[in-house]
């Protein structure tokens, strides 16, 4: 395949970059515990400092897989597919996500918002960053709101985002994993004062699973 052929289908969504995937149990938020099949893409532009998959941000780094190829190994292994990244909504989703419905998948992702919404998508995990704030428009659409907290500074950035998704909207909070041991204590403290939040622990990193 030319060079130029592959960025038309890269553009298309029919081909999109993959770093793994894999079948785990879900580790944080409203589905923890739950099984799930991670499709995690590369690319990401977002530049969080403590980002624990710097690996991702290159897309050119990671393998070019067939989206109709991608859905039928995921549905095959599990119904609950989780598309995260990297920032996954850098590509057009909607062919991945077709793929996968008509496999009868219930279809997660999980993003920082940066980028327009694309595809066919059941719940939303919206994690926004400070570097590249969300579209306007996902606030609306997302269903859980993850916030990580990294200092002090970011219970009032949660803070400001939390005003900015609909009342359905499940707030969390998480600490970033090196912090973990200082902040999770102040993040029950704060949960204790503002009962409208929940905390989220990366229970995969407890399990040792991926």
């Amino acid at each position: 395949m030319t060079k130029d052929a592959e960025t038309l289908l890269l553009q298309q969504g029919k081909l999109l970059p993959v770093m793994e995937h894999f079948h785990t149990l879900q580790g944080e938020g409203a589905h923890s515990g739950k099984a799930a099949y991670f499709i995690r893409l590369g690319g990401c532009d977002v530049g969080c400092h403590w980002c624990d998959v710097k690996e991702s941000w290159d897309a050119g780094l990671h393998t070019l897989l067939s989206t109709e190829d991608l859905a039928k190994t995921a549905a095959d292994h599990c119904k609950t597919i989780i598309i995260t990244g990297g920032e996954p909504l850098m590509w057009d989703l909607q062919p991945l996500t077709s793929a996968l419905k008509e496999r009868g998948c219930t279809i997660h992702i999980e993003t920082s918002g940066a980028y327009d919404l694309s595809g066919t998508l059941d719940w939303i995990t919206l994690s926004p960053k400070k570097t590249k704030l969300p579209k306007p428009e996902i606030y609306s659409r997302a269903n859980e709101l993850k916030m990580i907290i990294f200092n002090n500074n970011d219970f009032k950035f949660a803070e400001d985002q939390a005003a900015l998704v609909s009342a359905n909207c499940v707030l969390y909070l998480q600490s970033e994993w090196s912090k973990r041991a200082v902040m999770y204590p102040k993040i029950t403290e704060y949960i204790l004062q503002h009962p409208q939040w929940r905390a989220s622990v990366q229970t995969h990193k407890y399990l040792d699973i991926r």
